[in-house]
């Protein structure tokens, strides 16, 4: 396995401690994570930034002025992440057919 797939893992589980304020579900299994790119620093060969995309359930929705800024603040906190940036998009909009089995579970869907 790669060094950036590491990471990528690493953020990916990061991620899944980051949960939406109106549900108890994590934004990875709720589907609100779209993509993690990780790109190695062309500094270091242990340095690594991260770019997250992600969308919110609705665009009405409160979380988006906290949720990027709680990814970015705890992706940073990975040793081997220096910068991680979040982007916000809503195409496509969010769906709850994004969610894992175990979210749908949680939420009574299934």
């Amino acid at each position: 396995m790669t060094e950036s797939k590491i990471v990528e893992e690493q953020v990916i589980m990061v991620l899944k401690t980051i949960y939406d304020p109106e549900l108890p579900v994590n934004i990875y299994d709720l589907g609100l994570i779209y993509f993690v790119n990780i790109k190695k620093s062309l500094n270091s060969d242990s340095e690594f930034f991260a770019n997250v995309e992600m969308t919110v359930t609705s665009p009405n929705c409160p979380a988006i002025e906290s949720l990027p800024e709680d990814i970015k603040e705890a992706v940073e906190k990975l040793e081997s992440v220096i910068k991680c940036d979040v982007e916000v998009t809503f195409d496509p909009p969010w769906d709850k057919s994004f969610m894992t089995e175990e979210a749908k579970l949680e939420l009574g869907f299934l």
